[in-house]
């Protein structure tokens, strides 16, 4: 299951028990709504193993800024609270899973 990651829940969600993956994304962005449902299915089947976030760049832009996203849709990758790996723009579901697996 996805979550809505803010200001507010970001530092717990990225320093929690599971590795974090965060898809960086907004209403307007046409390719953030064709990796959405790859997203959710990815989050569906991690569940447990990986948490898995959305982060609005609208509503956050302050987490967006202390990452230097500049293009969306971006993933990020973290491991023990640190970015580990991070992907930018639309990709295939094998290519996003890939990362997913490295994680574990």
């Amino acid at each position: 299951m996805e979550v809505q990651i803010t200001t507010e829940n970001f530092e717990s969600m990225k320093n929690g028990q599971q590795p974090l993956v965060v898809d960086f994304w907004a209403t307007w962005c046409g390719p953030c709504r064709m990796i959405a449902p790859v997203i959710e299915e990815l989050a569906k089947e991690y569940d447990g193993r990986i948490t898995v976030g959305k982060c609005d760049v609208e509503e956050n832009d302050d987490i967006a800024m202390e990452f230097g996203i500049r293009n969306i849709p971006t993933i990020l990758f973290f491991k023990g609270g640190q970015v580990v790996d991070k992907l930018v723009g639309a990709a295939s579901k094998a290519k996003i899973q890939e990362k997913f697996e490295a994680l574990l």
